[in-house]
């Protein structure tokens, strides 16, 4: 019974936490329409500050204490509401959530930089030096007691402000209706500026009661947040109590799932992944209103051509030979994940881009993917890698099954509940037997990959790995170039456009779902097969959601709805910590950061940087005389490089000189050949039909409306 007490006091504990850290979720969604993914991260930051003024800087507690939730977290949360956030409400919920999860990411990077994640850093509990309260067989120390109190307070405290202040009946107000919450006389700009200045500082006050609890680490806590998310969906993201009531039940869990879990080689992993997975039941079986802020301001997604998209494949295979002529053998294996991380930033274009279903989890599958080949591969048995591509496919398949009834933030936090259960649990488990057949995923350890056995040509050398890579992406592309024209690519569109016309008219939005998902899945087990070989040695931890959001990230940053987008990826990502890497190893964090910096700036392009780089090189490569000569002086200095009669730098900076100045000319030659264009209405008589006038037409009269 003593036990039973004492894990129940620890419950209400960390219980109290989430909810204090759950009701700023809460806050934000209700009063901005934003579900903030880095609210954890603005909790993990305030951890580390007020670890640094008090026991860095040796401030006074009470100082560092109130100095960081009275002047730090207000003014970040006015920052993220008035430069991130605000540039970005008229865009749309995807949109909001790039953002958010570009500030968790950006946030995690910049406290790794600032504060070395190898050097232990101890927070010390309040009271830590006080004993510890007798209550009959159990026993509060005093930082619990003043957890709890502190959730008594904040809960008091919202209900105050909510119902008996002017600024809480503006704020309720602003959740029914802003825009008739604005003809009444109140400020949903305000209403939503105090949200997150209340919403961050709740953040902070959590993150700094549960860091003494748990290891200072920037990941770590940041995703010990996902509690708080399962805490805010059993409040359906709108009932405070509610939302307690969800905290109640998820620190309980966790504590007595610490205690009382049988111990074995295959649980340990679930309660770590517990939260996660109690999340992913509450999306599931809760029902949940309609999520606000929908609108239909949707990126257009561009048509690629055949002509087009045959240059593109031939050109990732140039690249990569490029690449293998130019790098040593340390450059290709720092340089060599490019194109399969690209494959697997290209399973977000039809998954995301097309169909318009947002995924945290590619990575993830990813992993099952490596994990398959290097289980089933071992030998370089070339069956092996269409084996992984097919069960990715299925995982993704089962993936869609909620999918079925999620959308939006609602899908998004199941994909990433689904990486979380996978990293902590599925992962971390031993090999097991089904109905006989053995069953091993990382085995507690890593897998071992080897290249495969083509027709008795074993690819073993890190240039035929980066080569197969390359021509895994350019036929990927090429796969994806042709979804996107066909019938089925038209039908995903529509689908995303809306669900109900698109049922309307016959479509099947279930089938399209799990069709699109388990192929998307397919094409990222495709690369994380590729990658395991590669890398020769995977592990869990390659496959985590921290890792995924960065390629999510940078696959928003290129375009969901560009075919480029899978190279484009695998360049930005892989290519700058190994350019900075000559300064030091902080050089992977910059890098993250500068991504994070970059999602950041969404707003300003959209659409992405892949459309508007194939727009503005396309008269070059149109152009029958400059394209040529581009080319010529693209291979005179190739082969100088080659023959290191030139250094890199002057190549890099001359191609790209050249190049430019190339596609400047050849952009104003088009110009002053380009005819007046036909108006819609003579379509079909002054020039002929073309198959994507029909789309163009029916996109042009939705955007009239």
């Amino acid at each position: 019974m003593e036990q039973f007490l004492t894990f129940g006091v620890v419950g209400l504990t960390t219980a109290a936490i989430y909810a204090v850290v759950g009701s700023g979720l809460v806050l934000t969604y209700t009063t901005a329409g934003v579900f903030n993914f880095a609210h954890g991260a603005s909790g993990m930051l305030s951890a580390f500050a007020y670890w640094q003024l008090a026991f860095g800087w040796g401030w006074p507690v009470p100082v560092a204490l109130a100095f960081v939730l009275l002047v730090l977290a207000p003014a970040f949360g006015l920052f993220v509401e008035r430069v991130l956030m605000r540039p970005v409400q008229a865009l749309g919920e995807a949109e909001r959530l790039v953002m958010t999860v570009a500030l968790l990411t950006g946030a995690i990077a910049l406290a790794r930089w600032v504060w070395d994640p190898n050097t232990a850093r101890p927070l010390r509990p309040f009271f830590a030096d006080e004993p510890a309260i007798k209550l009959g067989l159990a026993a509060i120390t005093g930082h619990q007691l003043l957890t709890l109190a502190v959730a008594a307070l904040v809960a008091v405290g919202l209900w105050l402000l909510l119902n008996r202040t002017r600024a809480g009946t503006e704020m309720r107000a602003c959740v029914d209706d802003r825009a008739l919450a604005s003809l009444a006389g109140a400020s949903p700009q305000r209403a939503s500026r105090l949200a997150w200045i209340l919403s961050t500082q709740l953040a902070a006050l959590g993150g700094i009661l549960i860091a003494p609890t748990v290891a200072l680490d920037a990941a770590q806590l940041s995703l010990l947040i996902v509690s708080a998310y399962t805490a805010a969906v059993f409040g359906r993201l709108r009932s405070l109590p509610l939302t307690f009531l969800g905290a109640l039940v998820v620190g309980c869990l966790e504590s007595y799932l610490t205690g009382y879990l049988p111990q074995n080689d295959y649980l340990p992993g679930l309660r770590l992944a517990a939260p996660a997975l109690l999340l992913f039941l509450a999306l599931l079986l809760f029902p949940h209103r309609r999520l606000r802020g929908r609108d239909r301001r949707l990126v257009r997604v561009p048509l690629p051509t055949a002509r087009g998209s045959g240059v593109f494949a031939a050109s990732v295979v140039l690249f990569a030979v490029f690449l293998v002529t130019v790098l040593d053998e340390e450059g290709l294996i720092s340089y060599g994940p490019i194109f399969s991380l690209g494959i697997v930033a290209l399973s977000y274009v039809p998954l995301a881009g097309y169909a318009g279903q947002i995924s945290l989890c590619q990575l993830s599958i990813a992993g099952i993917g490596a994990v398959v080949w290097g289980h089933l591969g071992a030998q370089g048995q070339l069956w092996a890698l269409p084996v992984a591509v097919l069960v990715a496919g299925i995982v993704g398949a089962l993936i869609a099954i909620p999918a079925l009834r999620l959308s939006g933030i609602y899908l998004a936090l199941g994909t990433a509940a689904f990486a979380v259960i996978l990293d902590r649990w599925v992962f971390t488990l031993p090999s097991f037997e089904i109905l006989g057949v053995r069953i091993a995923l990382f085995d507690q350890g890593s897998v071992e990959a080897a290249g495969p056995n083509l027709f008795g040509w074993r690819l073993d050398s890190d240039t035929e790995l980066l080569l197969l890579a390359a021509v895994f992406l350019a036929l990927a592309s090429l796969a994806v170039a042709w979804l996107r024209r066909g019938s089925f690519g038209r039908s995903l569109i529509a689908l995303r456009d809306s669900e109900a016309a698109y049922a309307t008219l016959g479509g099947r939005p279930l089938a399209s779902k799990v069709l699109v998902f388990a192929l998307s899945a397919a094409i990222a087990g495709l690369g994380g097969a590729l990658y395991g070989m590669q890398q020769r040695t995977v592990t869990a931890e390659q496959f985590n959601l921290v890792a995924n959001l960065p390629i999510f990230l940078v696959a928003v940053i290129g375009g969901l709805g560009a075919v480029g987008t899978g190279l484009f990826t695998g360049i930005a990502f892989v290519a700058p910590p190994h350019l900075l890497g000559h300064f030091g190893d902080w050089a992977h964090d910059v890098s993250t950061l500068m991504i994070a910096l970059a999602g950041m700036g969404l707003a300003h392009s959209p659409g992405g940087i892949a459309p508007r780089f194939r727009a503005e090189w396309t008269p070059l490569a149109r152009d029958r005389l400059l394209l040529p000569v581009t080319g010529g002086v693209l291979a005179v200095l190739w082969a100088l490089y080659a023959s290191d009669l030139i250094g890199g730098a002057l190549f890099l900076l001359t191609a790209v000189a050249v190049g430019t100045a190339l596609r400047i000319r050849a952009t104003a030659r088009l110009e002053g050949l380009r005819p007046v264009p036909d108006p819609v209405e003579w379509w079909g008589l002054r020039r002929p039909w073309r198959t994507e006038d029909r789309e163009v037409i029916a996109r042009g009269l939705a955007g009239s409306k």
